[in-house]
């Protein structure tokens, strides 16, 4: 049975990932995870892929143990995984609750760490992993600190990775979207912290981006002109620089 796994599949950019892939490769099932059963079941409605919904929280450990019982249960073959499960929160460092942080790690690293690890050995030679990553991982940003540093983990796990297994022919790409209008900023947001945006990718356009630059054999996928061009200054001017500048975008002390 040859099936891809989608994880934060109910809404924003993983949900245009099960459409997306759906379109471009045929698979036996789509299995879907998220907290939300409902939304999961949903997606079918728009599928030629069967899809199964596999309602997880994956801050929560056990998670991953009925995750990695289901895989030796049904022994597929798991051609595509895409970790998009994530969240941030917009604030200073100390007026966000302890918790609450160290969850975003919990999800945007751990989460990827782990579903990653349990799904590998269920994959041959031609397989591919999408690891949402962030523009934001590619400088320190002062007010989402903890968000910034976690995408920066996802960057570097996900291009070291994909050296480590080239000669077994299994391909991982980190995909660098800038913001997105998605269910992320329901959690982000609770007041005036980021005031600044300088420009939105659409969800559809990062997913369709993503999986062309998959096929080219990336290691990053970047979703436009103005996000590469942006990109060569944050490498080129000091770090310094860069955050003194966001800051002042964002009305901050800096």
């Amino acid at each position: 049975m040859k099936i891809a796994v989608i994880t934060g599949a109910s809404s924003g950019i993983g949900e245009k990932f099960v459409y997306g892939l759906d379109s471009h490769e045929q698979f036996d099932e789509i299995w879907v995870i998220a907290r939300r059963r409902e939304n999961l079941e949903k997606l079918a409605e728009k599928t030629r892929s069967k899809i199964r919904p596999v309602p997880l929280d994956l801050t929560v450990p056990e998670s991953f143990d009925e995750y990695s019982a289901l895989l030796e249960k049904e022994k597929p073959e798991v051609a595509v995984l895409v970790n998009c499960s994530g969240f941030g929160l917009f604030g200073a460092f100390q007026d966000r609750p302890l918790l609450s942080q160290l969850k975003i790690i919990d999800l945007n690293d751990k989460a990827v760490v782990a579903m990653t690890y349990l799904t590998l050995p269920y994959m041959l030679s031609g397989a591919a992993v999408y690891n949402i990553s962030s523009t934001a991982a590619f400088q320190p940003v002062p007010y989402e600190n903890i968000y910034g540093a976690s995408k920066a983990f996802v960057l570097s796990f996900s291009r070291a990775l994909n050296m480590e297994l080239k000669p077994k022919g299994i391909h991982i790409m980190a995909v660098c979207p800038n913001w997105c209008k998605t269910e992320f900023f329901d959690t982000a947001v609770s007041d005036d912290t980021i005031v600044f945006y300088n420009f939105f990718n659409t969800a559809e356009d990062v997913v369709k981006t993503a999986i062309r630059d998959m096929k080219k054999g990336k290691d990053v996928s970047l979703c436009g002109r103005r996000i590469k061009f942006q990109l060569f200054f944050i490498k080129h001017l000091p770090s310094s620089f860069i955050m003194k500048t966001w800051c002042k975008q964002q009305n901050k002390p800096h």
